[in-house]
């Protein structure tokens, strides 16, 4: 009997070390902050993407999340119409009219089919050019904004070079392969993920942009109401998952499909890019790649903050400073502080925010209250990502003979009077 009593402690004892033991182990959290911090980080490789040149973006800062092949020149199909519809909207009025030329009407498929001497309305030839994606349209844009398709290369080009995507080069409006004495058509899926990232985010007309592009249907008819058109989206992405903003597919002989799209989830914005993801009999490579950087974004990268906080000072050696006590050393400490708003910054989990403090080497009295003494620069994996000036937060008068005086004086003279 006490064998047995002593056996049903034994198990009851082993029982309460085991549940003991889970409850340590398992993971609590104080905060959303820390939950998603905790999720563990799935890698993506390069070889499980279809596209031989992709992206994935942060769309608020710029920062490539993830790139095979990004800064690799290819061409890019009517994905380029991001650029064309982005200028169009910036320099033309929804309401003027647009004739179409010859060069435009001979445009090859896919086309809207105008005919020379044809107008309409540049509001109603955005919905061509981006859901229907036709050549055409994007010619008859092109000479109206920019006098020529050449005019309007030289505003691509341009713009291309304002936003720092110094790896593209345009030749045509719609996408078109093409060639000229200075190069091919091209861009690379970083230039591309930027160009969108200037059409959602920072032009004075991304809502008019995102408006047109998430458009399912729309009918018009020329200014002379002689035909009736009907164009539908065919941007797949916009059903396809949760939080799609936009985006455009290209397709041509050189390029083989390509696509640029965007994506809004929890307060986070992404942008793919893909260019070369296949050719004809794999026009669904474009959506798997899609789905499969979109949601490595979603499942690994979460915002933290960097930059100065309240608790964050420091100290810098002042050469020939003086502060208080006898002015016998040639150099004090004094106590500084970065200025300014902390950024959010998305970082996957083993991503560290590295701060780095350059000031000049050597920082010599007076120094004053508020004199800037350098900055602070935080970066990720060598990247910077902010900077803050670095501030004095006490002054710091010249180490002089006055000075060494002045001290000697008060310590013997005003001291021998109390």
């Amino acid at each position: 009997m006490m064998k047995k009593h002593i056996r049903n402690a034994g198990v009851f004892l082993l029982l309460l070390i085991l549940e003991i033991t889970f409850i340590s182990a398992w993971p609590s959290y104080s905060d959303a902050a820390d939950a998603a911090a905790d999720i563990s980080g799935t890698e993506l490789r390069p070889s499980e993407l279809y596209a031989r040149y992709a992206v994935l973006m942060d769309a608020e800062s710029g920062r490539i999340l993830f790139s095979k092949s990004g800064d690799t020149a290819a061409p890019m199909a009517s994905t380029t119409k991001i650029m064309t519809c982005i200028l169009a909207l910036e320099n033309g009025g929804l309401t003027d009219e647009v004739t179409a030329s010859n060069e435009a009407a001979a445009q090859p498929e896919v086309k809207l089919g105008m005919r020379e001497g044809q107008k309409f309305l540049l509001r109603d030839l955005l919905y061509s050019l981006m859901l229907e994606s036709h050549n055409d349209t994007a010619v008859a844009i092109a000479e109206h904004i920019g006098g020529s398709v050449k005019g309007f290369a030289e505003m691509m080009n341009t713009r291309a070079r304002e936003l720092e995507c110094t790896s593209s080069y345009f030749i045509t409006p719609n996408g078109l392969d093409a060639k000229d004495e200075i190069g091919f058509h091209h861009t690379t899926a970083a230039d591309l993920a930027r160009i969108m990232k200037y059409c959602i985010m920072e032009s004075p007309m991304k809502e008019k942009f995102l408006e047109i592009t998430r458009t399912d249907t729309y009918t018009f008819s020329d200014c002379n109401n002689s035909g009736s058109y009907v164009c539908t989206n065919h941007n797949a992405f916009l059903k396809m998952m949760d939080g799609a903003l936009t985006g455009k597919t290209g397709f041509t002989a050189d390029a083989g499909y390509c696509y640029v799209g965007a994506l809004e989830s929890k307060g986070r914005t992404f942008i793919a890019a893909l260019l070369a993801c296949g050719w004809p009999n794999n026009k669904g490579y474009k959506w798997a790649d899609t789905r499969k950087l979109m949601s490595y974004g979603m499942e690994n990268f979460f915002y933290r903050e960097a930059g100065p906080s309240s608790d964050i000072s420091g100290f810098l050696t002042v050469s020939n400073g003086y502060i208080e006590g006898f002015p016998d050393s040639r150099s004090v400490n004094i106590t500084v502080f970065e200025q300014g708003e902390p950024v959010r910054v998305l970082l996957r989990k083993d991503e560290q925010i590295e701060r780095e403090l350059q000031t000049a080497e050597n920082i010599t009295a007076p120094v004053s209250a508020g004199d800037r003494l350098g900055e602070a620069v935080y970066s990720v994996s060598g990247i910077r990502i902010a900077s803050y000036p670095v501030l004095a937060k006490e002054p710091v008068e010249e180490r002089t003979f006055h000075v060494c005086l002045r001290y000697v004086f008060r310590l013997f003279f005003l001291s021998g009077m109390q």
